[in-house]
């Protein structure tokens, strides 16, 4: 079991790197703030947890990989690579700005820390298969994690490469499923319902469990679980609120893409620095 203060520190890390998308807002003017806000506790979970990474060596062959298969949420991972010591912080800065190493997708050109280019929706669990297929030929014990939009779900690649990773037996290969129930047009639900999601998965092969994507421990004990069955691809079904952690934000389909001014993104950076010292007095 994960203890307390590992939890606590990871909670903290989180929202620190929610104030790093809040100052990618302010730089920028606009970004997705609904999905990169829901995966946080994900992408920080992995990166500050799980994954066997070397941030000052970001091509290190034996490390994990990650891929961020819905591109658009980009913010979630420039926040917390750069928390992470990928790059500075000075960085974030830049985020909208053109030649930025930090642009609305990430690039693999550009920045240390990226895998592929992705947001071409429905295209990261291929490449992170072919990924782990490959770790698998060279007989390498790392593994390979990407995170899914449900909305991005709709899109056909996706369950090509599910078939395909339980074909493969690609337990090496663990993916999120970000549940948040939105999309830019409205809810998945109406736009294009794939629930049970869960089930699905199951059908096509893959070893399933659902959690709560925004509670640390939740995710923690799920990242620490894997391959949940031998010869399985591994799916964690995240049940996550759209744009967790801006108050007025919180599972509203408009701030799937946010245009926030400078005074509103002082007021939720305001915000985040009292819960980080909620976080603190919790623990104490």
């Amino acid at each position: 079991m994960m203890n307390t203060e590992k939890i606590q520190y990871l909670e903290q890390v989180a929202t620190r790197c929610r104030i790093n998308v809040a100052r990618m807002l302010r730089a920028s003017g606009h970004g997705h703030i609904g999905g990169a806000f829901s995966s946080m506790e994900i992408v920080t979970a992995l990166y500050f947890h799980k994954m066997r990474i070397k941030p000052d060596e970001p091509n290190w062959e034996a490390r994990d990989r990650f891929l961020l298969s819905a591109g658009h949420k980009s913010m979630v991972q420039y926040a917390v690579l750069a928390e992470r010591g990928y790059f500075p912080k000075d960085v974030l800065d830049t985020y909208g700005q053109i030649h930025s190493i930090i642009p609305g997708h990430p690039c693999m050109h550009k920045l240390p820390g990226i895998e592929a280019n992705t947001g071409a929706l429905g295209h990261g669990l291929a490449i992170a298969l072919g990924m782990a297929m490959g770790l698998k030929l060279d007989g390498s014990d790392s593994k390979v994690y990407t995170i899914l939009g449900d909305g991005e779900l709709a899109e056909g690649s996706n369950w090509e490469a599910a078939a395909a990773a339980a074909h493969h037996k690609a337990d090496n290969l663990v993916a999120f499923v970000d549940n948040n129930g939105l999309q830019i047009s409205g809810k998945v639900s109406e736009v294009m319902d794939y629930s049970p999601i869960a089930e699905r998965f199951r059908i096509f092969g893959w070893a399933v469990r659902e959690i709560d994507g925004n509670n640390m421990k939740e995710v923690v004990e799920a990242l620490d679980a894997v391959p949940f069955e031998t010869g399985k691809p591994s799916m964690i079904i995240a049940h996550t609120v759209k744009a967790k952690g801006l108050k007025q934000g919180e599972n509203q389909v408009s701030y799937h893409y946010w245009n926030p001014t400078v005074a509103d993104c002082d007021a939720l950076e305001r915000d985040l620095l009292e819960v980080l010292d909620l976080e603190d007095e919790k623990y104490e």
